[in-house]
């Protein structure tokens, strides 16, 4: 496992080693966060902002039996780590009892995770421009306006207790996401892309061609009435409702009745059919396209999970205690997921081909929830509407607001593509989940009103 040179793995544990020397409370644990980030920002075609930043922090947990506060602080000299430890102690002991609190946990053993690239990390502010340069040129040759961001974060995380445990991992993450609009502000297109690895991410060029072209391609866009249509979502539109599920995979809210994957007169719903059997959910940390954490905040260890194996559910989510209440393991989720069918290799051109009539839906945005048991979302397309007519793009067409559930989706699917690594969060930024979907073919998906939105 790759170390990062600004917090090597050695300097951590010394640097959890004087934490956990200044704290005579019960129990301690430190967290340890540092990193750089670097970032170039454009609009109309140029550069607006650009900056590079680098910190690093320590969080202090303090226990004293079932009482615990944390203190964090990015004052990492002697006097500045010991006011922190000295505070934690001071208010974990004016805290309430947390009647949920679990012992802390022993030395775990941890697998490599090799998330850092040297490539990512030495995306420096040049590389960075010539990035942003391949759009807006793209972008004005075309007669058209161009924002996007491109933003990279280097660093390492680590933890430790005073029962021995010590856990650290260093990772790299990019993205670059752009918006093309036509001068006039009503036609608009967008790509993005995201990896720990900058070169196996889409280039440049090929994403501000997408962007380009689906701009291009929205001038004058026809009006449609709402309803239930088969749509083709490219990959990004399928993450941002297929995120929606995977993080709603929670046992303690199944067997209390609050979300959609509890059964019907107590419990769950694992081991029941509850999608389409061509689909499969599955995290793990040390795929090579999604590269997250090996260990939790606390420090406990997470391996690869099944969540739904061909349409059955078969794992949700079990934080320490509610595990520990259940009588079961606890099962962490790493922080990132793939849909996968087996033997689905279709480009998105192949789909679209099997299409007599339909819409394809570039991506959602402003997703809020409607109603958590049956998990059921509202939101709205943007960037990019076509009507398909004959397996072929017609033309474009107005955008919609949908109601529809991830569940419901999965159960109407026609087709599925080939998979790959998507920028599924709505701000297009490094903060959302590592998310591995792919195209798919949906029927009877629902669009209850005309959106205003570009």
């Amino acid at each position: 496992m790759a170390d990062w040179s600004g917090l090597s793995r050695a300097a951590a544990r010394r640097l959890c080693e004087r934490v956990l020397g200044l704290s005579k409370a019960e129990g301690c644990q430190v967290n340890v966060t540092a990193g750089t980030t670097g970032n170039k920002r454009y609009a109309r075609n140029e550069v607006t902002t650009a900056g590079d930043t680098d910190n690093a922090s320590v969080s202090v947990t303090s226990r004293f039996g079932k009482r615990v506060a944390s203190v964090g602080t990015n004052l990492l000299d002697d006097a500045g780590l010991a006011r922190a430890v000295e505070t934690s102690a001071r208010l974990a002991k004016l805290a309430p009892e947390n009647p949920e609190l679990m012992p802390m946990l022993p030395a775990q053993v941890y697998g490599d995770v090799p998330a850092f690239s040297d490539a990512t990390a030495n995306l420096d502010a040049a590389r960075r421009a010539d990035a942003v340069r391949a759009a807006t040129s793209a972008s004005g040759r075309a007669g058209l306006v161009a924002a996007g961001l491109v933003h990279r974060v280097a660093g390492a995380g680590a933890v430790a207790n005073s029962a021995g445990l010590f856990g650290y991992h260093a990772s790299t993450t990019a993205v670059h996401t752009l918006t093309v609009r036509t001068p006039d502000g009503k036609g608009s297109g967008w790509a993005g892309t995201a990896h720990n690895d900058w070169t196996r991410a889409t280039g440049s060029s090929l994403l501000a061609s997408r962007a380009v072209r689906k701009a291009d391609g929205t001038r004058n866009a026809a009006a449609l009435d709402p309803g239930k249509y088969t749509v083709v979502l490219e990959p990004t539109a399928a993450g941002n409702l297929l995120s929606l599920l995977a993080f709603s995979m929670n046992a303690r809210a199944a067997d209390e009745g609050r979300s959609f994957f509890s059964k019907r007169g107590g419990g769950n719903r694992v081991g029941e059919k509850i999608v389409d059997e061509r689909v499969t959910l599955v995290s793990d940390p040390r795929d090579p396209d999604l590269l997250t954490s090996p260990f939790t905040g606390e420090g406990l260890s997470v391996g690869r999970t099944v969540w739904i194996e061909n349409g059955v559910l078969k794992n949700l989510a079990y934080d320490r205690f509610w595990a520990d209440k259940q009588g079961v393991k606890p099962t962490p989720f790493a922080g990132g997921f793939r849909l996968e069918s087996a033997g689905a290799a279709a480009t998105l051109e192949q789909l679209i081909k099997g299409v007599e009539r339909g819409l394809l839906v570039t991506r959602f945005w402003y997703i809020r929830p409607v109603d958590q048991r049956t998990l059921l979302f509202t939101g709205i397309t943007r960037d990019g509407v076509f009507l398909i007519e004959h397996g072929e793009l017609s033309h474009a067409v107005n955008n919609f607001r949908f109601n529809e559930s991830p569940v419901a989706m999965l159960n109407n699917l026609v087709a599925v593509g080939r998979p790959e690594r998507v920028s599924s969060s709505e701000s297009g930024d490094v903060g959302g989940p590592a998310v591995v979907v792919p195209p798919l073919v949906v029927r009877d998906f629902s669009f209850t009103s005309v959106s205003e939105a570009v």
